[in-house]
């Protein structure tokens, strides 16, 4: 599995191209992340973006790349409905209106989306960061794109914005430390392959322990 990452500005999530044709997470920063994709493929070549929840932040450039790739947009059930509404997907914090994302894929827990000849990219259902917030497992290559539910040194995603969900939150995490994880890609941060199951593991602690206040 070939991954491109990209981080088009401070605000923004990252932003990773995987196999030249999906693209999971878009951020804000819009020409500059086409800028970024056009150095390294033609963009029509992007198939799929995947949008691993609502958030402005990971959602904001989804709209123009879908437009100019003609690539489809896929989210989990849960969270499309809130890509319009600019109080839960955070877009009125950053003074700015929802993209006009029509999805034409609603994506389920277990589904598994092909991404090359032998690697397939399931979706784990991880509410608690938002209602249909999603991580992206990639079996053969044990790698984990974890969007806003953990990230590296045990970090984990915030739950005070509307639609978040602490007792959520710490079951998503519990759920992926069955996994075996070798490379995390989180949605914001830097990517890591040290002891990923370990990482996740303080991820979990850390969300119990905001459990008892």
């Amino acid at each position: 599995m070939q991954v491109k990452h990209f981080n088009a500005g401070l605000y923004d999530a990252n932003s990773y191209l995987i196999n030249a044709k999906v693209l999971v997470d878009t951020g804000i920063n819009t020409s500059a992340l086409i800028a970024a994709i056009e150095k390294e493929i033609d963009i029509k070549e992007i198939e799929l973006i995947i949008l691993t929840h609502c958030h402005f932040d990971h959602t904001a450039a989804a709209e123009e790349i879908a437009k100019k790739s003609g690539a489809k947009v896929a989210i989990h059930t849960d969270d499309a409905p809130l890509l319009k509404n600019d109080d839960v997907n955070a877009a009125s914090l950053f003074g700015r209106r929802s993209p006009h994302i029509e999805p034409d894929i609603l994506l389920e827990n277990g589904q598994k989306i092909k991404i090359g000849e032998g690697e397939e990219l399931e979706v784990i259902h991880t509410p608690g960061h938002t209602p249909g917030g999603i991580c992206l497992y990639e079996p053969a290559s044990k790698s984990l794109f974890s969007g806003d539910t953990v990230f590296p040194d045990g970090s984990i995603g915030r739950t005070d914005f509307e639609g978040g969900n602490p007792s959520a939150l710490t079951a998503s995490i519990s759920k992926l430390t069955e996994l075996d994880v070798k490379t995390l890609y989180p949605g914001h941060g830097i990517s890591t392959s040290d002891d990923v199951n370990g990482q996740i593991g303080m991820s979990l602690k850390m969300s119990r322990g905001f459990l008892r206040f």
